[in-house]
């Protein structure tokens, strides 16, 4: 059991009969009354976001859920499938991959996350390296600052890149944020 002022942004609690990750935290300290924190929660199973105020030492159930290196295979309408080093396939619903989308690739390694055994979700590593399918030449002369123009990847995904970078060259890319760090 965790206090509700002990949270942060990833971990994972029970809020009524769903395990939920907290997405946000905001710790009010009111005037006379209780110190009170404000959770922004979304939903491990069904997506659903929601937002709940309580006291900061109310008790929150922590859930630990279970992570395996794996490797994606292909996608299987509406599912995902990625296999292990034992060649099990897990599936992963379509809904419940997020920005993954945006970065994955035929055998990539990815961790796909178990809750009470079932597949419920993928994380990737914090950066890639993909290759830019489609950019604009750059401007000559539109130096002045940071200057950055769209990119596109092999997925259809589009990444901000500096002007230096140009099609066919291979970028990583965070996979956090989506924002370009370097080329490769």
């Amino acid at each position: 059991m965790k206090i509700a002022q002990e949270l942060r942004a990833g971990n994972v609690i029970m809020h009524g009969k769903d395990p939920m990750i907290v997405l946000k935290t905001e710790y009010a300290r009111g005037g006379r009354g209780a110190a009170t924190v404000r959770l922004k929660l979304k939903a491990l199973l069904n997506n659903m976001a929601t937002e709940v105020v309580c006291r900061a030492d109310d008790k929150m159930e922590q859930i630990i859920l279970d992570k395996k290196e794996c490797t994606y295979s292909y996608f299987a309408d509406p599912m995902y499938v990625c296999m292990d080093t034992d060649f099990n396939q897990y599936e992963v619903e379509a809904e419940n991959m997020g920005d993954a989308l945006n970065y994955l690739e035929d055998g990539m390694t990815v961790e796909v996350v178990f809750y009470e055994g079932k597949a419920i979700s993928v994380e990737l590593p914090t950066s890639v390296e993909r290759v830019i399918t489609w950019t604009e030449p750059a401007v000559k002369g539109d130096t002045s600052g940071k200057v950055l123009k769209p990119a596109k990847i092999a997925t259809g995904f589009e990444v901000a890149v500096p002007l230096f970078v140009a099609q066919d060259d291979k970028i990583e890319i965070d996979t956090r944020t989506g924002e370009y760090r370097k080329r490769v």
